[in-house]
């Protein structure tokens, strides 16, 4: 059997169905909305609208026009939406991208994006872990004053890279202890809870998202209150370039709503509620960057930022001698928007393992169901306890980069993958359709294509390097036990010593 076999689609939806390997569907359209909101506003917002509004790499400062520049890559981002929506609805499986590329273009591709999006979810929250760590302690040093030590919240060769002196820290048997502890900490309680349930997950994620909207509504206000018209001049510093570099810098504040589809295969009603949940919070992200881009570049001169890059938002505040009690609350903002980024992105990532594991291409024991909560818990435990060792370990630079390649491809296959089942299977029924026709996918492609070549080589270099690695695990492993590859699509998995994953 070739190594392009395809699954069909109602193979797949047969299999989600089986006992021991079914997820309870207990999510609707409010939940999977909240967990598209809790992915995507996180670092971008409070940190990165700074990058682009002074062009601090680029030298193409965008300014105020900044809010074209988030206008823009929201079309560009909706193109892939649309695409995630119209599969997500019409192929509700936990898989994502994985699923919906097995139904496409055939196993092997399938196992490539599969290994493809540990770099978005798994390596992706390493990421975060790290930049959730160094927010945290700035909450901690302007809320209390406090200060978490140096060799606690950096990995060693950041410690190194800065110039801080080995001697000041604790060593064992002569090797220096430095780790980042509450990237650590954060981890492995976001996985307990996940074990948990995912109603009580989603829960958690839609208090997270209230509090974070609404502590950026309280930011839109403030900057309203101390809105200068005058700094909006000049309003395009960097003309149509400046826009343009601006966009590209922020299109990653707009990752995480394919995160939603993660989740279809829990999800009560996945023909309404997917579409809703994936364009849904996609506008409603779009609207809030652009508010608080207006508030933001209103309330000071954009050039300003340029010393505060890391944190405009308090930036802003500061300008104007906003009070304490604005600023504290703002900080602590940015620490639950990190958090519920990880939340949802820990979330993701064990469901795709899953259902590489309930197609064989994984060992079965990953395709376990806990008992009592319905959680792919053996998935989870193990996405967390990597996750956490990186996050102590790694540098953040690299973790990101790799993350935004990782992503990038994983849009350009799931675009490609509504072309070819609109060709091999036109008459699916298809409860929500990408508008455009052909039109649609092929701009996500050439969007996606566009700024991963815009990546540098070192980046791409390890992508496929990367790639390299998952291709030998195939060929080594789930080449010979695929499910599809048996023909045992039957198959009742059994554990070392013969007790069932039931």
């Amino acid at each position: 059997m070739s190594i392009f076999q395809v699954k069909s689609v109602d193979e797949i939806m047969a299999e989600s169905g089986e006992k021991g390997h079914k997820l309870a569907k207990v999510l609707g359209s409010f939940d999977v909305t909240m967990i598209g909101i809790g992915a995507i506003i996180g670092a971008g917002i409070f940190a990165m609208v700074g990058e682009a509004a002074v062009g601090a790499s680029s030298g193409y400062p965008a300014g105020p026009a900044l809010i074209i520049s988030f206008i823009l890559t929201a079309i560009a981002c909706g193109f892939t939406a649309f695409c995630y929506a119209e599969l997500s609805a019409m192929v509700p499986i936990s898989g994502s991208a994985y699923t919906y590329t097995y139904a496409t273009m055939g196993e092997i591709v399938a196992w490539i994006i599969g290994w493809d999006l540990i770099l978005e979810y798994a390596i992706g929250n390493v990421a975060v872990a790290i930049s959730w760590s160094g927010y945290f302690n700035d909450f901690l040093n302007s809320a209390f004053g406090i200060n978490i030590p140096l060799w606690l919240r950096l990995d060693y060769r950041t410690f190194v890279q800065k110039g801080f002196d080995l001697a000041t820290v604790p060593h064992f048997s002569g090797i220096p202890i430095i780790f980042n502890l509450p990237a650590v900490l954060i981890v492995l309680a976001l996985t307990w809870l996940l074990v948990m349930g995912v109603r009580k997950s989603t829960r958690f994620n839609d208090f997270l998202v209230l509090i974070k909207l609404a502590v950026l509504a309280l930011f839109i206000g403030v900057g309203f209150y101390y809105f200068r018209i005058e700094n909006w001049t000049p309003f395009m510093p960097g003309g149509w370039k400046g826009v343009q570099v601006g966009a590209a810098t922020i299109f990653f504040a707009y990752i995480g709503f394919d995160a939603v589809s993660t989740v279809a295969e829990e999800t009560r009603d996945p023909k309404r509620n997917m579409p809703v949940g994936i364009i849904g919070s996609l506008i409603i992200c779009t609207i809030v960057y652009i508010l608080v881009t207006v508030a933001l570049t209103g309330m000071m001169p954009f050039m300003e930022l340029k010393n505060k890059i890391a944190e405009p938002l308090i930036a802003g505040l500061d300008y104007n001698h906003a009070a304490r009690w604005i600023i504290v609350v703002v900080a602590l903002g940015s620490v639950i928007a990190h958090t519920a980024v990880l939340l949802v992105f820990q979330m993701g990532q064990p469901r795709i393992f899953f259902s590489m594991s309930r197609d064989g291409l994984l060992p079965l024991y990953f395709a376990r169901i806990h008992k009592k909560y319905k959680t792919p818990h053996v998935t989870t435990i193990w996405t967390g306890i990597v996750v956490a060792f990186f996050s102590a370990l790694c540098n953040i630079d690299e973790m990101a980069n790799l993350c935004n390649i990782g992503t990038l491809f994983a849009f350009v296959l799931v675009c490609a993958g509504v072309i070819i089942l609109r060709i091999k299977d036109p008459d699916r029924p298809r409860p929500f359709r990408a508008p455009g026709g052909y039109a649609t996918p092929v701009l996500g492609i050439l969007f996606c294509l566009f700024l991963m070549h815009g990546l540098d080589k070192v980046t791409w270099i390890r992508f496929f390097l990367w790639l390299a690695i998952g291709l030998v695990i195939y060929f080594v492993y789930g080449y010979k036990h695929s499910r599809l590859r048996t023909g045992d699509l039957a198959l009742k998995p059994r554990l070392p010593g013969g007790d069932s994953v039931e």
